[in-house]
Formats: structure tokens, sequence, C-alpha cells
């Protein structure tokens, strides 16, 4: 038997405000998800999303700190279009989220930019680029 990656995990200060960033992300979370200590989402392909609150991990295990540096976690969701990466970076950081990286065309062939959910973590956005024209 071989393991297979069938969940993340998000340790999250504030519930309701992870949720509300995800949300807006198009991930399918109950409305009534915010006040509960776990929440876990199904994703396309069939692996889970799953938010805890640090309460739930300090019941975990009892010697459990938060981060105080760098990312607890990276999560990268495809987009359409490029101008799709800059319309959902634009809505994001308009709705108050802090923009990491603005948008710009990577050098490996995407169109890429970062945003910080409301825990710090970064969340990569990004679409295959436009094709070179003729």
């Amino acid at each position: 038997m071989t393991p297979r990656l069938d969940a993340i995990s998000v340790t999250t200060a504030d519930m309701a405000a992870s949720l509300a960033f995800y949300r807006r992300l198009g991930l399918d979370i109950p409305a009534d998800a915010a006040s509960a200590p776990h929440v876990e989402v199904a994703l396309p392909g069939g692996q889970r999303l799953m938010w805890d609150t640090e309460d739930v991990a300090r019941s975990m295990d009892p010697g459990w700190t938060p981060a105080k540096s760098g990312e607890r976690l990276g999560l990268a969701f495809l987009c359409d279009s490029p101008a799709e990466v800059d319309t959902v970076y634009a809505e994001l950081t308009g709705a108050g989220y802090q923009g990491h990286l603005e948008p710009w065309d990577a050098v490996w062939g995407q169109r890429y930019a970062v945003v910080l959910d409301p825990d710090g973590c970064a969340v990569s956005l990004f679409a295959a680029s436009a094709p070179a024209g003729p």
C-alpha cells in the first residue's frame, strides 16, 4: 500500500475570516461553518481542505504553538486565464486582503500572483500565460 495525499489542513486564528477568504476563491463552504472548531470541504479530484481553530490544534498537541513567522501553508488556485488572475487578485485586495506579489508574467510561462489569507498563508493565483503572438 502506498500512502496518498487525502487532505490539506489549515490551522487558523480566526475561523470566520479564513472561511470568508476561501469562499471568495470559490470553495463551497457551508454558511453555518464559521462557528465550528473544525471544518472540511471536498475539493475537485477527491482531496479535502480542512480548517481547525488554534484551540483544536492545542487539544491534539498541548505543546503546539502558532508559527511566529514564515508560511504555515501554501496553496495555489488555477485560474482560467491571465485576465482572471488579475481580476481575482484585484477583488481580493479590494476586499482588504493583503497582496503579497502583484500579478506578473513569470518566466515559467504563467501569469502569477500571491495574496495572503487572514492567517498570513500564501495563496498563489496562476494561469498559463497567453501564447505569444505571430
